[in-house]
């Protein structure tokens, strides 16, 4: 008489494979899949900063040039950059607001400061026509609706993983084995730095 190949199989092992098809149908990694896409939306979040950043430097060069008087508001902008570059947030720090609000406020201060800037061009017709300040103010705006677009994928990122936290079953793997995820802070900029700034030709 044969015996059947699943008696074969030790009860423990087969236990183990159940156990693990059962926990993988039913949300385990969900928590993991979640965080790791919100802490990929900040990076993009910070990568579209940074690029704001780096064309601050030749946007004041061709602005200087121009508007050699204009010299506070220059000097506001490289001092709200400064700032700004010095802020930073690792993912580790997602989840305690107050470091995200240092972020956001370097940011708004570097957007209005920025503001000013382009507003200055109003004043001087050579550099509104300069090739080089209509291409930089370009991509300028561009980069600004490229961190428009990253900061609202993060807030829904976010959104979904500190849902899944609170929600079930999220709430049960929460509670078990990822006690140590805690809800990421809301990246919610006020409205005026959530506008690219003001580009009037």
């Amino acid at each position: 008489m044969t015996t059947p190949a699943l008696a074969k199989i030790p009860f423990t092992v087969f236990a183990a494979v159940l156990l693990g098809l059962t926990v993988a149908g039913c949300g385990y990694n969900t928590i993991p899949t979640y965080e790791e896409q919100a802490k990929a939306k900040w990076a993009d979040v910070q990568n579209n900063y940074q690029r704001r950043a780096d064309l601050i430097p030749n946007l004041v060069a061709t602005v200087q040039g121009f508007a050699k008087q204009e010299r506070e508001v220059l000097t506001a902008v490289v001092e709200a950059r400064a700032k700004a570059t010095q802020v930073k947030i690792d993912v580790s720090q997602l989840s305690d607001p107050d470091k995200l609000k240092q972020f956001q406020d370097a940011q708004n201060q570097l957007s209005g400061a920025l503001g000013r800037l382009l507003a200055v061009s109003e004043r001087y017709p050579d550099l509104k026509s300069n090739q080089n300040f209509l291409a930089l103010q370009s991509q300028l705006e561009g980069t600004e609706n490229r961190i428009a677009v990253a900061r609202r994928d993060y807030i829904e990122a976010v959104r979904v993983y500190n849902t899944e936290l609170r929600t079930f079953p999220g709430v049960l793997w929460a509670a078990t084995f990822f006690r140590a995820n805690k809800p990421m802070a809301a990246f919610a900029a006020n409205e005026d730095a959530q506008k690219p700034p003001q580009v009037k030709f």
